[in-house]
């Protein structure tokens, strides 16, 4: 596996020996100094050329940077789904090698690159042939800090939470274990992980992120907490959900109290009481129930 030093080395050669390529940054997590480095880490890159056609019709130059495992291009997927692309603006392509490295490269236009070059606080400029990028202050995630949340958005994360309890109890019951798994996956693990990231940021005066889809998450629970959320990963077992599902509520319960309290808003207890109820009933409920109370 080529090292960090001679991936940086390949990506740079390929950008001075082409005219079109006139200057290069990277952001990404590379770029942050909190966080761990390891084998995995991609290399999120962007070129900044005079136009972008030739990096895309011709991808023969793609070759330099090493012998490919696998390809995606996001731009031209989105473009045949049905979006509409602009890629004289900026091309991406995600190349995986056979080493195990990565590069996420972005092709962008000098035009894009104003645009887009101070958006992110986590870059940092390799390369400027003509002093086209502007200043930038050291790379910082504090714009990815976890933000608190507004007392609107707090009581949302509760209601939608317990609310959608309900949809995941039906779906076991019914035996429709797609929208189970759906209900509680996409949607109440969505309210969860708020949550979760919400009570890290009070324990951390709101000065840390808690990563991407949460993947720091381990990093500031404490054990206990981090067990229970490993609990609520269930398999296709049907009480395994349900346990999964009541130990969710749990630890959502403790988490969203903790936080209503340090910002001294209100938690729904009535919602969580009367939801938990209706949970308990519907699980002891027979195949061939025909009332629900």
């Amino acid at each position: 596996m080529r090292s960090e030093e001679e991936m940086m080395e390949v990506i740079l050669e390929a950008a001075k020996g082409n005219d079109l390529v006139r200057a290069v940054y990277m952001n990404g997590s590379r770029t942050n100094p909190n966080v761990r480095k390891d084998i995995f880490q991609d290399y999120d890159i962007v070129y900044v050329v005079t136009e972008t056609a030739p990096f895309i019709m011709d991808k023969k130059w793609l070759e330099s940077f090493g012998e490919m495992l696998m390809m995606q291009e996001p731009d031209q997927n989105d473009h045949m789904s049905g979006e509409d692309k602009d890629f004289t603006m900026s091309y991406g392509y995600q190349m995986l090698f056979k080493d195990g490295n990565r590069i996420d490269l972005q092709i962008q236009s000098i035009e894009c690159a104003s645009e887009r070059f101070l958006s992110d606080k986590l870059t940092i400029p390799l390369m400027d042939k003509d002093g086209i990028l502007p200043s930038i202050e050291s790379p910082t995630d504090r714009q990815y800090h976890v933000k608190t949340p507004t007392e609107g958005q707090y009581f949302s994360c509760c209601n939608n939470f317990w609310w959608c309890q309900q949809n995941t109890a039906k779906g076991i019951w019914r035996n429709e274990l797609p929208y189970a798994r759906f209900m509680f996956e996409c949607v109440i693990r969505q309210e969860l992980d708020e949550m979760v990231s919400w009570w890290i940021g009070i324990r951390t005066d709101f000065q840390v992120s808690a990563g991407k889809l949460g993947k720091y998450f381990k990093d500031h629970l404490p054990e206990s907490y981090w067990n229970m959320y490993i609990s609520t990963c269930s398999d296709g077992n049907y009480q395994n959900m349900w346990d999964a599902l009541f130990t969710a509520g749990n630890l959502f319960r403790m988490l969203a109290r903790e936080v209503a309290e340090s910002l001294s808003y209100r938690y729904p207890e009535e919602d969580d009481r009367n939801m938990s109820a209706y949970l308990n009933r519907v699980r002891t409920l027979p195949a061939n129930a025909e009332v629900i109370f």
